[in-house]
């Protein structure tokens, strides 16, 4: 979101340093890995504006810097059918494309995948590199003039009027507007300088499996349990996969990991949750080798209602609370936090003291 809010702010012509605590291509936060969904299976309109920008400005950034970002190998969303009409709905009123298919014909599309009810497809869905965007952030940037600094870590921000200081290891910096993305580190360095709802950190556990048959077609995909079938009693939460190119099919469960510390991670799966994770690909994805999980550890921090800040207190603008789906959103959010940096307004859904 901070290489996004640089890329934005940069190309209106102002004078940009981001700041990283870690090295680049850091795996210790949660902008990490190949892939990332890119799914416009939503509802709000306010998500739906956001994820609809956000795709243009993929494809943007795609032509500026000659980047493949977006896959749209579709996305299938399953489970919990009442919830998919409202969604269906709300894309038939802003003509997103998206239909219903029987679970039989979606099995037969998707051979490594089971199905049990109605599926609703989104053909201009899929995955975003995610990696690579980030490459593509920084070079558009910098191509404006930003300037990235990476293990960089930022001490305190002091706040006087309409001015900001960011102090480094080196001294300090002097700002109009700071602008702060700092994912699971936000409250550890804003504490109570601006307001924020509750942000829980977690420490969650998605992981790949190994496909049975390269030859499988393999879409992104959503699925949330039924609320009105035992058999999915034992689901911690939705479930969200991917195909990730040379390392297999993702998935995860959504934001239920243990609640941890940041610099204290023990990077080691929770047992119970991971056992389940993999009885839900045995049931669910017999295309892959449900023995095969290679975990991977992230972070989410996230708000109750997973809604997003983005809002202003003074020269400090914040970005934070992403709760894990935020990724999809990242050219859009850089929009809306340069908005705020240059005096502008942020949809009140996103704003803290709502």
């Amino acid at each position: 979101m901070g290489s996004a809010a640089a890329w934005q702010l940069a190309r209106r012509g102002r004078s940009v340093v981001l700041l990283e605590q870690f090295e680049q291509g850091h795996h210790i936060g949660a902008s990490h890995g190949s892939t990332r969904n890119f799914n416009m299976a939503y509802a709000e309109p306010d998500y739906l504006d956001l994820v609809t920008e956000a795709k243009d400005l993929w494809n943007e950034l795609e032509s500026e810097t000659g980047t493949q970002l977006l896959d749209l190998v579709g996305l299938v969303n399953h489970g919990n059918v009442r919830r998919l009409r409202e969604v269906r709905s709300s894309h038939a009123e802003r003509g997103i494309a998206s239909h219903f298919i029987p679970a039989a014909e979606a099995a037969e599309r998707w051979r490594g995948m089971n199905f049990r009810g109605e599926v609703l497809v989104v053909p201009g869905s899929g995955r975003v590199r995610a990696a690579d965007a980030l490459v593509a952030l920084r070079q558009a940037a910098e191509a404006h003039g930003a300037r990235f600094e990476y293990s960089t870590p930022v001490r305190d921000i002091r706040v006087d009027g309409d001015r900001a200081a960011v102090v480094i290891d080196s001294g300090e910096i002097t700002a109009h507007r700071v602008v702060v993305t700092a994912g699971a580190w936000t409250g550890k360095l804003l504490g109570g300088r601006v307001p924020l709802p509750e942000l829980v950190v977690t420490q969650e556990q998605p992981a790949h499996f190994t496909p049975l048959d390269d030859s499988l077609e393999w879409p992104s995909f959503n699925h949330n349990p039924d609320p009105d079938d035992p058999r999915d009693a034992y689901w911690y939460s939705p479930v969200y996969g991917m195909l990730t190119p040379g390392e297999g099919i993702k998935a995860g469960w959504h934001g239920v990991g243990p609640v941890t510390d940041p610099d204290a991670r023990s990077f080691t799966p929770e047992p119970v949750q991971l056992e389940a994770l993999v009885r839900y690909v045995r049931e669910w994805l017999p295309g892959v080798d449900a023995g095969s999980a290679v975990p991977i550890s992230c972070t989410y921090t996230s708000t109750a209602n997973e809604d997003f800040v983005l809002d202003r207190s003074g020269p400090v603008v914040v970005g934070a609370g992403f709760s894990g789906h935020g990724f999809k959103f990242t050219p859009a959010v850089g929009r809306v936090l340069a908005d705020l940096a240059d005096g502008g307004a942020a949809p009140a859904r996103f704003t803290a003291r709502r």
